[in-house]
């Protein structure tokens, strides 16, 4: 039932997309049928893993890397107040510069090769991340924090039972954002100074008219989304398991 609720509204508007598209001479004007028979034809085969796999695998180092570091930094400013007062300003500043406005300093500072476009998709997931982080150890019931220290619950232990299970919801929440920024940021760097990758591929089709192919380019970069999202969601339900059931609990209760 869950399948059938999320697939009704995608299917009710491509077909009427392909009803409003039956008697359309447009080139440049996308037909449902025409994408699916241009992903077939173009990107199904080599072309289609000699494009995503770079393109993967530079979002996953660059997400994974904002995703490590953007913790570690957030547990650790979020759990001292000097640090969060001296970082604040600064972290607004950086904020709110968009990362694609970097992209030219960087391929200047480190090449059009992989480096440049791991380091804008790192800096573009890193700030919703680490203000997310530190949100949630500042958000910290504080009559829990007391009881752990009346009991004498500290180091380590009090890290990993105390303050990082409870920073958890609001962790998985700065991930969640930080998801669509870094396909983003992955297709953007992709489509200057490139020579793989899908958003290379995208403007190659758009540069020689290939329209078709770069309709079904731009719906393959729509699944990985709804697929990653769904990858997330899993994830999210698993780590944050606890979480769900004491909502659940509180919910129900009268």
């Amino acid at each position: 039932m869950r399948i059938l609720t999320a697939l009704a509204l995608p299917v009710v508007i491509v077909v009427f997309w392909w009803i409003a598209t039956l008697d359309e001479t447009n080139p440049f004007v996308p037909k449902p049928g025409q994408i699916v028979q241009d992903f077939v034809n173009v990107w199904a085969g080599p072309l289609l893993v000699e494009q995503v796999l770079p393109s993967l695998y530079r979002f996953g180092i660059g997400l994974g890397g904002a995703i490590a570091a953007g913790i570690v930094l957030g547990l650790l400013i979020g759990g001292s107040r000097v640090a969060a007062k001296l970082t604040g300003p600064l972290f607004e500043f950086v904020r709110a510069v968009p990362p694609p406005v970097l992209l030219p300093v960087l391929l200047l500072i480190m090449g059009i090769d992989d480096r440049s476009k791991i380091f804008l998709i790192f800096l573009g997931c890193l700030w919703p991340i680490l203000l997310n982080t530190i949100d949630g150890v500042r958000s910290i019931d504080q009559v829990l924090a007391e009881t752990t220290r009346t009991y004498g619950i500290g180091g380590w232990t009090r890290f990993a039972h105390f303050i990082l299970p409870a920073s958890l919801p609001r962790i998985m929440t700065g991930i969640r954002l930080a998801l669509p920024i870094a396909i983003i940021l992955m297709v953007v760097s992709e489509m200057y100074a490139a020579i793989d990758g899908l958003g290379y591929q995208i403007m190659l089709f758009k540069q020689i008219f290939q329209i078709g192919p770069m309709w079904a380019g731009i719906v393959i970069i729509g699944l990985i989304g709804i697929l990653l999202a769904g990858v997330f969601r899993l994830v999210e339900r698993r780590v944050l398991a606890w979480y769900y059931g004491q909502r659940e609990v509180e919910t129900s209760a009268p």
